[in-house]
């Protein structure tokens, strides 16, 4: 994922529609709360195996509402400085260390 790449086309399209003055780190925070409210939304009501077995439009949505997630974090990102794949590699890290493995 070319994350730069895509974050300038947020950019863009931010731009265009004029959503600058919105796009400041507390309201895409929030803007990512809600997306991710929305993908709790496509689990509402359903069991684990109903959840694991989605069809293809429960997919789709599911997707859709991820890549919104995914889209206001990135925006987010760049108005902090913050690079998101560092801060993925970083927390993996960390996780691992904080995790390790168990000989059985």
């Amino acid at each position: 994922m070319d994350t730069v790449a895509i974050t300038q086309r947020l950019h863009a399209l931010r731009d265009r529609l004029g959503w600058q003055p919105l796009h400041n780190p507390k309201n895409l925070a929030m803007a990512a709360s809600v997306e991710m409210a929305e993908l709790l939304e496509c689990f509402q009501w359903l069991s684990d195996s109903q959840a694991r077995q989605l069809d293809s439009q429960a997919l789709e949505a599911c997707g859709d509402e991820i890549a919104d997630v995914t889209l206001y974090l990135l925006l987010l990102c760049a108005e902090l400085g913050l690079d998101l794949p560092s801060l993925l590699e970083r927390k993996m890290r960390i996780n691992e260390s904080r995790y390790p493995e168990h000989a059985p």
